[in-house]
Order: structure tokens, then C-alpha cells, then sequence
């Protein structure tokens, strides 16, 4: 059995390019999904994904990076700097909320957030900066934790390139991309850079996004004593207007159309600036990380719901800093003749948020505070995993990790625009969960074994949360929420890797979870709701149909209660039930290469009672280039038919202008983008 293929699975892919005591660096060649996991994974529900095929995958937006994950979707409901929408195992995971994702380490979920707990926004990472991206579904891993009950992935960005690469690229609606990469000897070891500059203005009819993103990445890596180290710096900036969603009747009506807005004043500006250090040997795995965040955003989903005549404008407002690191240690041993591995970890992270703040805005102007923070949130945790391989047919593997949270919170503000004493928000609060895991493996032999895995997981809820008890709206009392919310999950199944052609996978899998989290519309956040169940079934296979030709096809299908007995009824807002991703690529001797993918979600329910749904959405892209030598040119065209489904569907009461102070409760949508094409011509040196 590979270790170093087992630790690539719970740590950065890019490890697999570690040293060797006796022979130097050692180079791996990582071709993501057809690497045969059978002997090495702990679960079906694990994967790998090289740059050589997210390189092959049309990206209307960086984040759209995640549906390399099977079974998971996409969308936004706004600009495109915010971070995206995620659907995963019959979750609307709005921004990131129980899906975990790192980069080189460093955690992306935004705890206690402005606009949403676990926001994820990845529009910091340059695409083909990423080496490898692993996932894991489900809560049964021991080295990760909070955010991560329906999964987490792990992106590694490259230790080098094998070519420096400038392109440019231009397409409709004011497009443009440039990117410039390239690595160098320097000292010791090898300095690497990316640079990236990004503008679009959108197809809308009334708004002109703007957008204007700068990304950079510098990272030096050298041989350290036995391993190898690395130094990472990265620098993200943007600046964007936002066509947020609209309702449905003031399409039919012909107040808007399809590509409108009602507020035409919304948008954001966010930076991320991080330093980032990593070293690792066979046995350890050492890093650390401070990161720099700040986010204004502005935003209407009811329109003039709550102030006739300032309108329902507001701002997020979200200024911080992340420290944290981790560190692993790997222990091979041999018990009454077995092989044991294990591993033993510790992680540290520390949120010091000078502000998170809601402001009542008209134009990007500020009213007045609704309500303003300062949060000191830490949390540690430490897990020990142990993999015994009994016999050359049955693995198992059992984990145990322990978390603790501390969250303070201090209200930067006394009397609000609604002039509610806001002081007793204020408050501490601590909460601590252990978390078992285990999966049992049998191996039928070099292509095929199966899985059965059950493991415990959490994720925790906004700090300020855990301290409310005045309704900053009215004033009224409120309850504060639990700090810690519990998952279980379990499933069973089969993986197969057979004659180096085909690569699949099926899991049936079940997940508990004490407490969901559930869209707002009119305050334009979520907050928490019923337990809920679901269980579903996965299916992921890839084909190789010719050294030059692959066939992927990926269908998951889910069953999402509400656990809890209510009058509403116990359907799940958003839950998506089906979700089909289907796509054929090819890089061709003669130098061309391309991708066609399709892309299906299906019907879901907008309210609990099931009475109001969304219609399904199917979009299809293709990716076609060809390249000669140094030069290579591509074009994307992205919802090749044309589509006019919905990429996200939201039903809630707004107002506007005329109508019943009450409002009217409608479907709020954002439609695909229609078809756009762009160019891209790029060189290598």
C-alpha cells in the first residue's frame, strides 16, 4: 500500500512531491482522476483532481472550480466578486456553510461573517495556480472539522511551473483576462509568481458590473533538513456592482426584464492578503498562516418592504484578521506482526474581527448602524487516527478528534437607527465537542473494494449569536444559539479502478444534523432552524475511452426531511434533489484539445410545505483550442443553447413601489447568463 498516496488524501496533494532522506527530491506524476485510490482511500466518497483537468474545464467564475467535486453545484445570485452559491448532498450550502475548503493550508470559510457563517469566496485563487484539489464527503476524517459535515477540499497551489505562460483572453461584454506565471532558481530552492488582472461588465440591461479583480501569488519553496519548505504570499483585490436576484411578477409585468434590477445602487469591494508557510518530511506535516480580510457589500432583496421610502438598502461590513497553523505527525509501527500507521494532530485558528457590522444604506450611503461588533473568536483542536491493515483484504481505520471554541463579543455601538440599546449583545461564551470516526475497508483485490464509514462532525454558528438576546430590529427579546452543532454521518460504499480505463465509484449515504441553517430573504441572511435528515445515493465514473479521449458521467440523488414536527411542513428550502454532470474531453496528438459539459440540477422546493417550487436548470459549455509548439489559442463558449433557467430561486415576501405595505410573497430569482463567448491566445517560455 502507498503511504505517500494515503497522506496526499488528508494533506495537500502537492506533498507527493516530498523528499527522500536517500535519494533527493522525488518527482510524482499526479494525473487526479485516474489515480487508482483502491488500497488508499478510507471512504468512496474521496477524490483527486490535477490542473491537467481543471486546465480542460470552461470557468465562467473562479469558484466554479468546486463542480470538479461530483455531486456539486455552483451558482450566484449576485455580482461577480461575491462569493458563490453551493448546493452539495441536498444542502443549500448558501456561501460555504457545512462544505470546508482550504488553500495550501489555509482555511477559506469566514466564521462569524458579515454576510453569512462559512462565507467562501475563492475568487482569490488563481485557477491554474492550483496543482491538485482532493475532496472528502462526508464527516468521517479526523483532521478536519468545523464546516465540513457534507465535505470539505483541499487546494494546493503549484511548488513550480514547468513553464512560464502569459495569456490574454477577451470575450463579450467587456471581458478581459490576463495572466503571467512563471517560476526561477533562486538560492536554494525555486520562486514562483502568478499574476492575474480580470475585468467584466456583464450581459445585465441596467447595470454594468465593473468589475476589476487583481490577483498575485509569490511562493519559494527549498529543500529544509529532510524536507521541504515553503513561503507563500498572496494579494487579491476587486472592486465589482452586483445584479442581485429579482422577482418574478416584475418580469411578467414588464417592469423589468429578465436581465434586470430593482436597485441599481448594489455591489462590493473586497482584499485578501495572506503570508503562508508549510514544511513537510514523511513524518511531519508543519504549517502556519496569517490572512488580512476586509468586505463591503451592499445589498437589497426586499426592495421597500421595511422603509417605504429610504428603501430596504443595507451594507455588510466585514474587517479582520485570520491567524492559525497545524501540524501532523505520521507514525509507522507494526503490532503483533500488522502494519499501523498513525496519525496524531493539532490545529489552531484565531479570528480577531475589529468589526462585522450591518448599516441601514440608501445608495451605498449610510443611514445608521442596525448593529456593529467587535469578535474575538479562537478555537483548537486535536485529533489522533489510527489505520490497521489486518490482512491483505481488511483495512481499518478509527479517529477520534476533540475542538474547543471560545467566542467574545463587544458591541461597538450602544443605541442603533432603530434606537435599540444594543449593550446586552454583548457577551462570552465557550463550548467544546468530541468527535469519533471510523471506516472499515475490504479489498477485493487490485481494482475493487468497498467502504463502510460512519464519523461524527460540527459546525459552529456566528458568534454574535451565541450572545444576542435584544432583536436589534424592534428590541424584542431573543434566545442566544447553541455555539456547536452536531452532524452524523454514515454510508457505504464501492470503488473500482478497472484495466486503467475506468474509474468509479457509488456511495449511499445517510447525514443527521441537529440544527439547520436556513435563507432569510428579508434580511438577506440565514439563521438557524430545524434538525434535518438526508440520504441520498452518489455515482461517479470516468472513462478512458482512448489514451486521448475521456468519458465522465456523475449523478447523485438526495432525500431531504426536516426532522422536527412543525405545522409548515418539513421540506427543505433549496434542497436540490438530482444533480447530473456529464462531459467528454480530449487532448489530441496533433495539438487540439477541448471539453463539452452539461450540467443538470433538478426541481426543489421554496417552501417547507412543498407548495412552491423552482423549475430544474440545465446549462451546457464547451471548452476547444489548439496549440502549436510555444502558442496555443482557445475559445469558451459558456451556455452554449442559450438558457433561460434560473441559477438560483428563492421565494419570500418583498415590496415594490405601489403594492400592499405587507409586500407579495414571490419566486426571487438570477437567471443564467446568456451565451458569451471569449478568446483566449496564450505563449509559453
Amino acid at each position: 500500500m502507498s503511504t505517500r498516496l494515503l497522506i496526499a488524501l488528508v494533506l495537500p496533494v502537492s506533498a507527493l512531491a516530498a523528499t527522500d532522506p536517500g535519494a533527493g527530491l522525488e518527482e510524482v506524476q499526479v494525473t487526479g482522476r485516474h489515480i487508482n485510490l483502491v488500497g488508499d482511500a478510507v471512504s468512496a466518497s474521496q477524490g483527486v483532481v490535477s490542473q491537467q483537468e481543471i486546465a480542460l474545464r470552461p470557468l465562467l467564475r473562479t469558484g466554479d472550480v468546486l463542480e470538479l467535486v461530483p455531486g456539486m453545484v455552483v451558482t450566484q445570485h449576485s455580482g461577480t466578486g461575491k462569493a458563490n452559491q453551493y448546493f452539495l448532498r441536498g444542502f443549500n450550502l448558501d456561501h460555504g456553510t457545512d462544505f470546508a475548503t482550504y488553500v495550501d493550508g489555509m482555511p477559506v470559510n469566514m466564521r462569524t461573517h458579515a454576510h453569512g457563517q462559512g462565507y467562501t469566496d475563492l475568487n482569490f485563487v488563481i485557477p491554474e495556480t492550483i496543482a491538485t484539489l482532493a475532496y472528502k464527503k462526508g464527516p468521517y476524517y479526523a483532521d478536519v472539522n468545523d464546516f465540513s459535515s457534507a465535505g470539505s477540499a483541499e487546494m494546493a497551489t503549484a511548488d513550480r511551473f514547468e513553464d512560464g505562460l502569459l495569456e490574454l483572453g477577451a470575450g463579450e461584454n467587456a471581458f478581459y483576462r490576463m495572466l503571467l506565471l512563471d517560476s526561477s532558481p533562486l538560492l536554494a530552492g525555486t520562486a514562483s509568481y502568478a499574476l492575474e488582472l480580470n475585468g467584466y461588465d456583464g450581459p445585465w440591461s441596467d447595470i454594468k458590473e465593473d468589475v476589476k479583480k487583481g490577483n498575485a501569488l509569490l511562493k519559494y519553496v527549498q529543500a529544509l533538513g529532510d524536507g521541504e519548505a515553503s513561503v507563500s504570499l498572496m494579494a487579491y483585490d476587486n472592486k465589482w456592482n452586483s445584479p442581485d436576484q429579482i422577482p418574478l411578477r416584475a418580469v411578467e409585468d414588464g417592469t423589468i426584464d429578465k436581465l434586470g434590477s430593482i436597485d441599481e445602487t448594489l455591489g462590493g469591494k473586497s482584499r485578501r492578503y495572506s503570508v503562508s508557510t508549510q514544511w513537510q518530511n514523511p513524518d511531519w506535516d508543519v504549517s502556519a498562516y496569517a490572512i488580512r480580510y476586509t468586505l463591503n457589500l451592499w445589498s437589497n432583496f426586499t426592495y421597500f418592504l421595511d422603509d417605504e421610502v429610504d428603501g430596504d438598502q443595507f451594507e455588510q461590513r466585514d474587517n479582520r484578521w485570520i491567524y492559525g497553523g497545524k501540524t501532523v505527525y505520521k507514525q509507522a509501527l507494526s503490532v503483533a506482526g500488522l502494519p499501523l500507521v498513525n496519525r496524531y494532530g493539532a490545529e489552531f485558528r484565531y479570528d480577531d474581527i475589529d468589526e462585522v457590522g450591518l448599516y441601514k444604506t440608501q445608495g451605498q450611503r449610510r443611514l445608521g448602524p442596525v448593529r456593529s461588533d467587535r469578535v474575538d473568536e479562537w478555537s483548537t483542536g486535536v485529533f489522533a487516527e489510527s489505520q490497521l491493515t489486518w490482512n491483505d483484504s481488511i483495512r481499518t481505520v478509527l479517529g477520534a478528534r476533540y475542538d474547543y471554541f471560545n467566542f467574545d463579543v463587544h458591541s461597538r455601538v450602544d443605541d442603533n437607527i432603530y434606537g435599540v440599546d444594543l449593550g446586552s449583545n454583548s457577551g462570552q461564551e465557550h463550548d467544546g465537542k468530541l468527535a469519533l470516526k471510523g471506516s472499515a475497508i475490504y479489498t477485493f483485490n487490485d481494482e475493487w473494494e468497498t467502504y463502510v464509514s460512519i464519523g461524527q462532525g460540527l459546525h459552529s454558528n456566528d458568534a454574535r449569536g451565541t450572545a444576542a438576546t435584544v432583536d436589534p430590529i424592534d428590541g424584542g427579546s431573543i434566545l442566544p444559539v447553541d455555539p456547536l452543532v452536531d452532524s452524523l454521518g454514515y454510508e457505504w460504499g464501492v470503488r473500482g479502478f478497472w484495466s486503467e480505463r475506468l474509474n468509479t465509484s457509488i456511495a449511499l449515504w445517510n447525514l443527521e444534523i441537529d440544527s439547520e441553517l436556513l435563507f432569510v430573504g428579508d434580511a438577506g441572511n440565514t439563521e438557524a432552524s430545524r434538525g434535518s435528515r438526508r440520504k441520498g445515493v452518489e455515482v461517479a465514473s470516468y472513462y478512458r475511452l482512448a489514451d486521448e479521449w475521456t468519458l465522465d458521467l456523475e449523478y447523485a440523488y438526495t432525500d431531504s426531511k426536516f426532522t422536527d414536527y412543525a405545522p409548515e411542513g418539513d421540506a427543505i428550502p433549496g434542497s436540490i434533489d438530482k444533480v447530473l454532470q456529464a462531459g467528454i474531453s480530449a487532448e489530441l496528438d496533433s495539438g487540439w484539445f477541448g471539453s463539452l459539459r452539461l450540467r443538470y440540477f433538478g426541481e426543489r422546493p421554496l417552501v417547507e410545505d412543498g407548495s412552491v417550487k423552482s423549475d430544474d436548470s440545465t446549462v451546457l459549455n464547451l471548452r476547444a483550442g489548439y496549440s502549436a509548439r510555444a502558442w496555443s489559442v482557445k475559445v469558451d463558449v459558456l451556455n452554449v443553447l442559450n438558457s433561460h433557467d434560473h441559477d438560483i430561486d428563492y421565494f419570500y415576501a418583498s415590496r415594490l413601489p405601489g403594492e400592499p405595505a405587507a409586500g407579495i410573497e414571490d419566486i426571487h430569482y438570477h437567471v443564467l447568463e446568456p451565451r458569451t463567448v471569449r478568446f483566449y491566445a496564450s505563449y509559453r517560455f
